[in-house]
């Protein structure tokens, strides 16, 4: 049965949908521990009567920012490891949805602009893949990922 290579590949899609589901929801766990390490850490150094997140109109992109730069780093090391495609596929999951969600964040108030840089990304990575020849299931975790957050956009999903 798994010799079969259409079956092989709905189970390799399927591996990337579930495992994809549960490794994105582990980052929005990893974020809240991030951002809650680095406020702690900030109450250290200031009054008790300073709340970061509402007295600093900066400080909320720039934890945004931080998170995508850690998120950015771990996958430079995972994408130049040994680890098979599928682990890489069900991985770029994270990132992927990340740097759309950043986008998202960044420029909620410009609908149009969100969806048209959203594309541009979209567009840019699937080039990307095909000048590197890259196997079929970065395609399919890109277009996935990227239906699912154009979807949390149009309905009004707050993340």
């Amino acid at each position: 049965m798994f010799k079969n290579p259409i079956v092989k590949n709905i189970l390799l899609a399927l591996a990337v949908t579930g495992f994809g589901f549960i490794l994105l929801n582990l980052t929005f766990l990893f974020d809240f521990l991030f951002q809650s390490l680095i406020v702690g850490f900030i109450e250290l150094f200031t009054p008790v009567s300073v709340n970061p997140e509402m007295d600093y109109y900066w400080f909320p992109p720039m934890m945004h920012a931080l998170f995508l730069v850690v998120i950015g780093l771990i996958s430079w090391f995972i994408f130049r490891s040994k680890l098979g495609v599928l682990y890489k596929a069900i991985y770029m999951t994270v990132p992927t949805a990340v740097a759309l969600a950043t986008i998202g964040i960044f420029l909620y108030r410009w609908p149009i602009v969100v969806y048209s840089l959203g594309i541009l990304f979209g567009i840019s990575v699937l080039y990307y893949f095909y000048r590197t020849k890259q196997p079929w299931l970065y395609y399919y975790t890109l277009i996935l990922v990227g239906l699912v957050m154009l979807l949390v956009g149009l309905l009004g999903v707050e993340i």
